[in-house]
């Protein structure tokens, strides 16, 4: 009988400690759940590629709450289409991502961590299943390649085009309205000049641009007989700017029997020799020596000196 007793009383006391321990350990767990703030939830975890889930995490209102940014599955075949704006309710904070996935398979969406109050929480992790998308090729037809279509052309492909286009006119408009506007300035200055005046002081600005003495030899010509055929266009009245050499030496020979001009031969002949020895620089790549452009140079000038109409008596009794 005194063993028996013994027995039920170390009994008794084995059950009482027991019930002790678990009692302890299920306020242990009420505790660590109550003190937990924070929830997790997908509206579906079976979805077809491309197919989107709503993540949301929950978090009981307190003063200073920071969300995570999503740190996904380790393969990184979940991915983040959007993160939404926090939404608020009486009692709750709520987060919301948008995710998505275009590999079929098993993910894990591992634990997130949330900070409140400065004090780090983790959500529980999420197991997801992403089927692809089958298709029944019996029931479904087949059709043959399209060739490729050209878009339609709209306005819009070519506005950027049409400014620069629209753009590099202005500037060429300004430009020339510039350049002849000077060149009609210069002619309406150089007219004011008597004809011989013009001549010697074009003369010298030739001199000065040392164009030669810098091998532009065919630009120094150029600018050279236009200096004697302006000459002889204004002081003679013959159209010398508009006509070939030939034109113009036979205009002049004309003029000459007649004695409208009375020039000397041998002024004649040096101003057809001037001109054709010219139209070789100018129009058959020819390169003459330094003295022949100097000695051209000259002849310029004498032929001007010579082509000036002397003064009548008139004017010589007037002075």
């Amino acid at each position: 009988m005194r063993e028996n007793k013994q027995h039920i009383v170390r009994s008794s006391a084995v059950e009482n400690f027991s019930k002790w321990i678990l009692g302890i350990f299920l306020f242990i767990c009420g505790i660590t759940f109550a003190q937990n703030p924070v929830e997790v939830a997908i509206d579906t975890t079976n979805i077809r590629i491309g197919e989107q889930i709503e993540y949301k995490i929950s978090v009981d209102k307190q003063e200073n709450v920071i969300f995570p940014k999503l740190i996904l599955d380790s393969l990184k075949k979940v991915e983040v289409v959007e993160e939404l704006k926090i939404d608020t309710t009486e009692t709750k904070y709520i987060k919301k991502y948008l995710l998505t996935s275009f590999d079929s398979g098993r993910y894990v969406i591992p634990r997130q961590q949330v900070y409140i109050n400065t004090k780090k929480y983790f959500t529980d992790s999420l197991l997801i299943d992403v089927a692809t998308v089958k298709v029944d090729t019996l029931k479904q037809k087949l059709y043959s390649i399209k060739a490729i279509k050209n878009q339609p052309i709209v306005f819009d492909d070519y506005k950027s085009y049409l400014w620069i286009l629209l753009t590099i006119l202005a500037l060429i408009l300004l430009y020339y309205y510039f350049v002849f506007r000077n060149k009609k300035e210069k002619i309406a200055q150089e007219n004011l000049i008597p004809p011989y005046e013009l001549a010697m002081q074009r003369l010298g600005e030739l001199d000065g641009k040392m164009l030669w003495q810098k091998d532009k030899i065919k630009l120094y010509y150029i600018e050279l007989t236009d200096i004697i055929r302006t000459y002889i266009e204004r002081e003679l009245n013959i159209p010398a700017l508009e006509s070939t050499t030939d034109e113009l030496m036979e205009t002049i020979r004309d003029f000459n029997k007649i004695k409208t001009l009375d020039l000397p031969k041998e002024t004649v002949l040096n101003l057809q020799k001037l001109l054709q020895e010219a139209d070789l620089v100018k129009f058959a790549k020819h390169k003459p020596m330094s003295d022949e452009i100097e000695h051209h140079r000259v002849d310029t000038e004498s032929i001007i000196n010579k082509l000036k109409p002397k003064p009548s008596e008139e004017d010589e009794v007037v002075e």
